[in-house]
């Protein structure tokens, strides 16, 4: 359902999905005070269609046309009043997935090799199959997010 359509109803719970600069508010907004203003008003509209529980997320990073874009969470959530935001991460909380190219699974702490990256620890998993992401913090690159499905990790045992 769109947000316009949304007016004047309520429901028990409510998802917020896409909370992220350039897409909500829309990158065009960004450009226009008063679209910025229009694009709240609608944030707004949305918020206040839940009667007990609203859920607000965003993506970190997103892949389209085999291009990663790292995002940024929307001003629109920044601006709510902290305590009234209970934050979590991660809702599925895993600690082991099945892993692509037929490893057995990928577990927290464990040693991996990247290609371009070399090696790392796994640092968290989020979701399952091969569309989890992986969090690795590779000893040369850094912290970085991976999907399996295209991340081309392996186990390494030192």
């Amino acid at each position: 359902m769109t947000l316009h359509t949304a007016k004047g109803l309520e429901f028990k719970q409510v998802f917020l999905t896409g909370l992220e600069e350039g897409l909500f508010p829309h990158k065009m907004a960004l450009q226009d005070g008063r679209d910025l203003e229009e694009e709240r008003r609608l944030c707004y509209v949305g918020m206040t269609r839940a009667m007990s529980k609203l859920h607000l997320s965003y993506a970190e990073c997103r892949r389209l046309y085999q291009q990663d874009s790292y995002q940024r969470r929307s001003r629109f959530i920044d601006e709510l009043p902290k305590e009234q935001i209970q934050q979590s991460h991660n809702p599925y909380d895993p600690l082991q997935q099945d892993a692509p190219d037929n490893q057995s699974s990928w577990n927290l702490g464990s040693n991996v090799r990247h290609p371009r990256f070399g090696e790392g620890v796994i640092l968290n998993i989020e979701g399952s199959g091969a569309q989890c992401r992986i969090q690795v913090r590779f000893h040369q690159a850094g912290v970085k997010w991976l999907l399996a499905e295209y991340a081309k990790l392996e186990p390494c045992h030192h």
